[in-house]
């Protein structure tokens, strides 16, 4: 079971998986949204997700091109998870916020061409340009 809050607490969220990828994705989008040179996400079945407590969405064009819906926690602004309108049935969890973090285990680096030269992981990735294909 995957579980995680925001940074105050008043969100909290859980998974019961399965875990459907896990990858560190650098598009710029996610960089403006996150602050940082790349966001680790991993995604799980929309039916296996709950959450509790105020959140906010915000909606822009992701680095994929389709229409990102990110929420955050009305109250202290933590980025916590995603529900793409292009993957209706899956929700994205935004890393950071895991309680267990050890449970993500990358295995791409999305959007490498956006990545700062300075940001490259040490973690032996598959990288890819863009997304994959599935």
């Amino acid at each position: 079971m995957l579980t995680g809050r925001c940074l105050c607490g008043e969100v909290q969220y859980q998974s019961a998986g399965p875990m459907l990828f896990s990858v560190v994705c650098h598009c710029r989008d996610c960089q403006r949204a996150s602050g940082s040179s790349g966001v680790p996400v991993m995604g799980v079945p929309k039916a296996s997700f709950t959450f509790s407590g105020p959140v906010k969405q915000s909606r822009t064009t992701g680095g994929s091109g389709h229409p990102a819906i990110r929420n955050f926690c009305s109250e202290c602004g933590s980025l916590l998870f995603g529900t793409p309108e292009s993957e209706p049935a899956l929700v994205t969890i935004y890393v950071g916020g895991l309680d267990d973090q050890t449970a993500f285990c990358p295995r791409d680096a999305l959007f490498v061409g956006q990545r700062p030269p300075w940001a490259k992981l040490a973690a032996q990735l598959a990288e890819h340009v863009a997304l994959p294909e599935p």
